[in-house]
């Protein structure tokens, strides 16, 4: 099992991958519509909305927890001091 470099979810099946394609470091979520890998505020949006959406933060306390993940994560080693 892979697990995404840019927001951790594990990769399993070709349908969670990018483009399907088992070769790359993230996942379906995480790659934009040409197939390429968000940019660090991209992904650093779509988090924050994705926590307000399904664990109910508020923006601030989204944002903190987004950006506490991030820093965790192979992709982003130069973006989050």
């Amino acid at each position: 099992m892979k697990k995404c470099i840019a927001c951790g979810m594990p990769m399993n099946t070709p349908s969670e991958f990018a483009m399907g394609d088992t070769s790359k470091d993230y996942c379906v979520h995480c790659a934009r519509q040409d197939g390429s890998m968000q940019s660090f505020e991209e992904k650093r949006l779509s988090l924050i909305d994705f926590i307000v959406r399904t664990q109910g933060f508020d923006r601030t306390a989204a944002q903190e927890v987004a950006e506490a993940m991030m820093k965790k994560l192979p992709a982003w080693p130069d973006d989050l001091g």
